[in-house]
């Protein structure tokens, strides 16, 4: 029977104790438990009590940051943290805020109750956001040419999520590849992109975090020039081509200029003859005559074609040719005393 009580005794213990740990789960909560933000943003916790309460405290990591009380008095141990208390009814809400956050503070953030046993404890990231630079600059290529874009995103946590945009339109996710690797306490992250290029675009590269408003992007333009080499080559044919039919029409014309321009015997003694005319220069070879004064005029007429030499009854020699001037006198001389009469006579020249 003793042992009975006892025993009776003990449950009713352990059921008050259970039923004054479900009030306290419902008299007191904190929310979010769970919590992510950006490096130097603020974030915010907030503690519900249904009942009366003296002091709470608030930790970050495992030092205690900041007290209030129930008559909202505040007792910070940082600028970085602040607390406000509001009222609805029999129902306080207590506001923890933190300002400025950094790296160090990712970790349990932990409210607790003076007299009550237990505290609430939620979870805080908080994601740094670093730079994002497509490498290269603005680039120049060929119509139908392979590019290459190589996207930088330096001292990000956790990795961020890098996606590419051209003239606006998001690229497919085959088309490039991303790497990511630890440095220090951040993450480098390379992405590259690889397409043909078919027209000048304006090339965006985007790195995102959740807790990013906008992501950040880098842009590049992409200048996009024709391909020449194959009309290139077809206006080299075609001019090489031209070229060679020009150069045959030239030869051939050449060929019958100089042919018709070719000078014959008669033109050359005609040339050479008023060349001797205008210059007083004998050509070369050749001896010009001089005026035969043994010639006499017969004064008769013959029908004889010209070139025929007639001759009389006298016995007649014949005139040689007259070269010096030094034999004219005797040559005339001789003539004239064997009474040699010159019916027609001829001058070589």
């Amino acid at each position: 029977m003793t042992v009975s009580w006892k025993l009776w005794m003990s449950l009713c213990h352990v059921y008050s104790a259970l039923l004054t740990g479900v009030m306290l789960q419902e008299d007191f909560n904190l929310e979010p438990l769970n919590s992510t933000a950006l490096r130097g943003s603020t974030v915010r916790f907030q503690a519900t009590v249904q009942r009366s309460w003296g002091a709470m405290f608030w930790k970050v990591g495992d030092a205690t940051v900041l007290t209030i009380d129930s008559d909202n008095k505040t007792t910070s141990f940082s600028e970085q943290y602040s607390a406000r208390l509001c009222s609805n009814g029999s129902i306080d809400y207590v506001k923890f805020n933190i300002h400025n956050m950094t790296r160090e503070q990712t970790g349990p953030v932990s409210c607790s109750l003076l007299g009550v046993a237990g505290e609430k404890t939620a979870q805080l990231e908080v994601q740094e956001s670093g730079t994002v630079l497509i490498a290269g600059g603005n680039r120049t290529a060929v119509q139908n040419q392979q590019v290459e874009f190589q996207c930088q995103a330096a001292a990000w946590f956790p990795a961020p999520s890098l996606t590419w945009t051209r003239n606006g339109h998001v690229v497919d996710s085959s088309l490039f590849s991303t790497n990511s690797t630890p440095q220090g306490n951040s993450i480098n992250s390379v992405s590259v992109l690889k397409f043909q290029a078919d027209s000048s675009t304006t090339v965006h590269c985007l790195a995102a975090l959740p807790t990013l408003p906008t992501p950040m992007s880098s842009s590049v333009f992409l200048e996009v020039a024709p391909d020449w080499t194959v009309l290139i080559a077809v206006v080299t044919s075609i001019g090489g081509f031209a070229l060679l039919v020009l150069l045959i029409i030239m030869i051939i014309f050449c060929h019958r200029w100089r042919k018709e321009r070719k000078p014959n015997y008669n033109d050359e003694m005609m040339r050479a003859r008023t060349h001797s005319q205008l210059s007083g220069v004998e050509p070369p070879g050749r001896r010009r005559g001089t005026v035969n004064e043994a010639y006499v005029s017969d004064k008769h007429t013959s029908e004889t074609p010209p070139g025929d030499v007639t001759y009389s009854r006298y016995n007649i020699k014949e005139m040689p040719d007259i070269v010096n001037s030094s034999q004219v006198g005797s040559s005339c001389q001789n003539v004239v005393d064997l009474g040699i009469i010159k019916h027609r006579h001829m001058t070589i020249v």
